[in-house]
């Protein structure tokens, strides 16, 4: 079955919210489930949106050095700046400050729904949040307080969430965890693939049943490079198991990271594994970032590959860049973002 869908995994570097939308639908006018308004201004540092934050957050403090690794934490994405605890300080007092993701995805919100009433955006598509998990914001916390810290910080990530959801209507959104952090450590050490699997499942579960929530497998684009690289889908697909079997719903959505030149049957083969729900849309980024780098025929190796190993004789699929477009060169983003029609249309036409 060839992909029928387009998702988007959030950043898209154009200036501002109203830009990305209008872009995205004007774009790509077929395929679309949700819309995100490209995590644009300081959101496109990801979790270093919150670094300024976390330094203004009374009884916070810098770290004296780089928040190396702590075999004691089991966790390796580490090695840039942190905070810490200052002297004294009982974590179960702090008072976090906005956090700011509901007041922009508040902002957002008036946009899309001006856009659709202009009919831009098409009825029914949804607006797209993206939060950052604690576990991967805790990664700016030094080792040595991170348990202290984290789960008061994971409390307030929550409440902004709540926040959003309490003012934008729930038929409207839909909400995406990035779990680029999660799915490194599962992938780094097997023995974390069932806490990651069941922290996943807790962030999903606090969301209503009437707002869709979907989980963004990744493995890190800094400068388009991943923190590790994935061998095959295995992790990300036994990930996907473990986390729909913790939670109270399946997914939403998946968005699994395929890098643009692997079009081998070892890469894809773990997909025979896959046990998600059948509502669960699954999307493969096998939309490049740079394709005049890639291989001629790879796109096409891909989804004879994905068709081929997919369970259940060939389900509907959809596809998707590996980690939004937020560190792309803005001039490369209309070609990216065409690109998504261009695959799309090709193989729904059955070329």
């Amino acid at each position: 079955m060839p992909p029928v869908a387009v998702h988007f995994n959030g950043g898209v570097n154009l200036p501002d919210s109203a830009t990305v939308l209008r872009a995205l639908a004007e774009r790509v006018p077929q395929g679309l489930r949700r819309l995100p308004d490209g995590e644009t201004g300081g959101r496109a540092q990801w979790i270093g949106y919150q670094y300024p934050r976390l330094l203004a957050t009374p009884g916070l403090q810098q770290a004296d050095g780089p928040c190396d690794a702590d075999s004691d934490s089991g966790d390796s994405y580490t090695g840039g700046p942190s905070v810490r605890l200052a002297d004294g300080v009982d974590p179960s007092a702090i008072q976090w400050p906005d956090l700011g993701y509901a007041a922009e995805y508040e902002k957002s919100y008036a946009t899309f729904a001006a856009l659709r009433d202009e009919g831009v955006i098409p009825a029914g598509v949804r607006m797209q949040a993206e939060y950052p998990t604690p576990t991967a914001v805790g990664t700016l916390f030094h080792p040595r307080d991170k348990d202290r810290i984290g789960p008061s910080y994971a409390r307030a990530l929550l409440a902004d969430l709540d926040r959003l959801l309490a003012r934008v209507p729930h038929h409207d959104v839909a909400v995406q965890w990035d779990a680029a952090v999660e799915t490194v450590m599962a992938d780094q050490d097997p023995a974390l693939l069932e806490p990651m699997a069941s922290r996943l499942a807790a962030l999903m579960d606090h969301l209503p049943a009437d707002v869709p929530v979907g989980l963004h497998l990744c493995y890190g684009d800094f400068e388009h490079r991943h923190m590790i690289e994935p061998k095959s889908l295995a992790t990300q697909v036994a990930l996907t198991n473990a986390v729909t079997a913790h939670a109270a719903r399946p997914p939403a959505w998946i968005s699994f990271t395929v890098p643009q030149d692997r079009d081998d049957e070892a890469y894809f083969s773990p997909l025979t594994d896959l046990e998600n729900h059948p509502a669960t849309e699954l999307y493969l980024s096998i939309v490049p970032y740079h394709p005049d780098r890639q291989r001629e025929g790879t796109i096409d190796a891909q989804v004879a590959l994905i068709d081929r190993y997919l369970p259940e004789g060939g389900r509907p699929w959809g596809i998707c860049t590996e980690c939004g477009m937020a560190r792309a060169d803005r001039e490369d983003v209309p070609r990216l973002i065409e690109l998504h029609r261009e695959i799309l249309a090709k193989y729904s036409a059955g070329e």
